[in-house]
């Protein structure tokens, strides 16, 4: 784990290594006693339904939506912990 600072401006810069490792774009997640950086895929919905069980691939999209949510919820909480 690395300490990083922001700049006069708020700004973070994300080493290039971890870059590489989980991409550019990422998601900021409020938690309760801190924030989180999920890496967001270039292919959201492909890497979801890829991931997905037969249940979740015949779900409707609001029902996709909200498990991808609460997913997202569960593991920011758990490495957290």
């Amino acid at each position: 784990m690395s300490e990083i600072t922001t700049d006069e401006r708020g700004r973070i810069t994300i080493p290039k290594e971890v870059r590489e490792r989980f991409g550019e774009r990422y998601r900021l997640v409020e938690l309760e006693d801190g924030i989180k950086l999920m890496p967001v895929p270039d292919d959201p919905l492909e890497s979801l339904r890829n991931a997905a069980s037969d249940e979740l691939k015949d779900a409707s999209m609001d029902d996709l939506r909200e498990a991808g949510l609460e997913e997202g919820r569960e593991q920011a909480t758990e490495h957290v912990r």
